[in-house]
């Protein structure tokens, strides 16, 4: 079953709306549709959109794409990319991209692994949503976005994400692949009311870079 979910961004003045259009398949696959943090991690990239004109942006795990396709929608260079050989959540991505009218490279990116279609990559931003899941994949996940962050001094990395018991792995890992916390905000603290009540759970926003 595919449904099509309606995602509003209001300008400051509130006059205006931009409305990103996302079809997601009810399935099991979770990349088949919008998990809160995605929701979460767009308005960020909204209300911050004057860093994303022009940039070069990566999104890990993009599933549907919600953040990478509103960074597109300002104006950035964007990757979609998630777990290679996944072909229904890249049809979905592809399709999402050409409802909302952006033109994102599609790229199957499997974290900790690399090949000659990754190696040249070289974001400005890198975007996760709720990649931070399966502590089983933490690791991949660090190595994988310092390798992109070491490519350019100021790069960064942004996620939302949901705290869950793997927090000290987090902040263990940040310190094996030599990263930081710049920044880190709750959802409380950017969503407007009407977003605010479609999340049930704490969500954190947190920008990393390199030390």
């Amino acid at each position: 079953m595919i449904r099509v979910s309606e995602h509003r961004f209001r300008d400051a003045s509130q006059l205006t709306n931009t409305t990103i259009y996302i079809s997601e398949v009810i399935e099991e696959d979770y990349g088949l549709y919008i998990w809160p943090s995605s929701i979460v991690l767009a308005e960020y990239i909204w209300q911050q959109k004057d860093r994303f004109a022009g940039v070069q942006v990566l999104e890990l795990g993009a599933g549907t794409g919600l953040p990478g396709i509103v960074a597109a929608k300002l104006g950035a260079h964007v990757i979609l990319t998630d777990v290679e050989n996944n072909s229904k959540v890249f049809e979905n991505a592809s399709r999402n991209c050409e409802q909302n009218a952006v033109d994102c490279k599609i790229l199957g990116l499997t974290w900790g692994d690399w090949d000659s279609s990754t190696l040249d990559i070289k974001p400005d931003i890198v975007l996760g949503a709720d990649v931070l899941y399966n502590a089983s994949d933490f690791d991949d996940l660090f190595a994988t976005v310092a390798s992109l962050l070491q490519k350019k001094p100021e790069a960064v990395f942004i996620t939302a994400y949901e705290p869950r018991s793997g927090h000290r792995s987090i902040e263990f890992l940040m310190v094996k692949w030599k990263l930081q916390c710049i920044k880190l905000l709750d959802a409380h603290e950017i969503l407007p009311p009407e977003k605010l009540s479609l999340i049930s759970s704490s969500i954190e926003i947190v920008e990393i870079k390199t030390l």
